[in-house]
């Protein structure tokens, strides 16, 4: 377990454009983050976004939080990602995550079953590609059928060990960090007791399995903060984002653990009603204590140093779910200042 002077600061954006995640990436750096993260969506791409981001920035590393590892070809991931590392000169993570199995399915067409054995047979897999100026590549697997045989003289790439992330809920995702990645990324819905209860033993199994050493599994985190000289207002805001990813019932192990089994019906009740209000107001104090660094400037400070007692890297994942554009922005601006971390004196 690390300490709240050793755990490093991240900070992710996915509200607005492109350009967005790139003035906010570049705003990070100044304030001494240590990495700028972007998460992907229907309406994002994490891959476009870390392009910008590398291009204004210099000393912050760059991730992905997550890209979804399904819908893309290994040999497209693995390009990505090279082109990603050229570009920010070796300042990439990347982080990977296949999404709820109705979003495999529904949104990639995939086949959504077994998506933890897919990652742990995708990751070793991407790591070949990398080492494609080695020689040819070719994988006959349960997911992935690859056969590349470079025809031209291949530089090799600026690294060949770019460190990838995984992300998971439920153990067996979980289990997949220990055992292939060389990190794991935590939902925004995790709380410190997760992590302790669940992420570390589970990561103990996973590399276990393997032959691995947990402590080099790296553990983010992505924490929902909002933050007003209005604790009250920063608050609601929170459990708004909160009751949005409250509703997937997959998400309901999590929810479960924390303590807040009960809570997580009321707003999936709502939710069925599309009645966004009232998912919000399901979401009891506790859970906010629980689930988010939320309330003034000085409380967010505080509740992240918390967090970072229960991993490596803490990263700010400001609210923004039902908020206007302008709130949104004040929200990240916000933010950016009071969770950054502390400098040297």
């Amino acid at each position: 377990m690390t300490t709240p002077t050793e755990a490093t600061r991240g900070f992710a954006i996915l509200r607005g454009d492109v350009t967005d995640a790139a003035s906010t990436a570049a705003a990070a750096e100044r304030l001494g983050y240590h990495a700028a993260w972007s998460p992907e969506f229907y309406t994002r791409s994490a891959i476009v976004s870390l392009a910008a981001m590398a291009q204004v920035t210099s000393t912050a590393r760059i991730g992905s939080s997550i890209a979804y590892a399904v819908g893309r070809t290994p040999l497209v991931l693995a390009t990505e990602a090279r082109s990603l590392d050229e570009l920010s000169h070796g300042r990439l993570i990347y982080g990977l995550g296949t999404g709820t199995t109705k979003m495999m399915a529904g949104w990639h067409g995939v086949d959504p079953s077994g998506p933890a054995s897919r990652m742990e047979e995708l990751i070793p897999l991407l790591r070949s590609l990398w080492r494609l100026h080695e020689g040819p590549v070719r994988h006959d697997g349960q997911f992935y059928h690859v056969d590349v045989t470079p025809t031209a003289e291949m530089t090799p790439p600026p690294r060949t060990d770019i460190p990838v992330y995984t992300a998971g809920v439920n153990t067996r995702m979980v289990q997949v960090a220990g055992r292939v990645s060389d990190g794991f990324l935590g939902h925004p819905l995790f709380s410190p007791r997760y992590y302790d209860d669940v992420v570390r033993s589970a990561i103990a199994e996973g590399a276990a399995k393997t032959g691995r050493e947990a402590k080099d599994v790296q553990v983010a985190g992505l924490v929902i903060c909002s933050v007003a000289e209005d604790e009250a207002q920063a608050r609601r805001e929170a459990a708004a984002q909160i009751a949005f990813y409250t509703a997937p019932r997959t998400n309901g192990t999590v929810i479960g653990v924390a303590g807040f089994a009960d809570a997580g019906e009321r707003i999936r009740e709502a939710f069925g009603w599309r009645d966004f209000d009232a998912m919000a107001a399901a979401v009891p104090d506790a859970m906010v204590d629980a689930m988010s660094a939320s309330g003034t400037p000085a409380q967010v400070a505080a509740k992240l140093e918390e967090f970072g007692r229960h991993m490596d890297h803490v990263i700010v994942y400001p609210a923004s779910f039902g908020m206007t554009a302008e709130r949104s922005r004040q929200v990240t601006a916000g933010l950016l200042t009071a969770g950054a971390p502390a400098r040297p004196e």
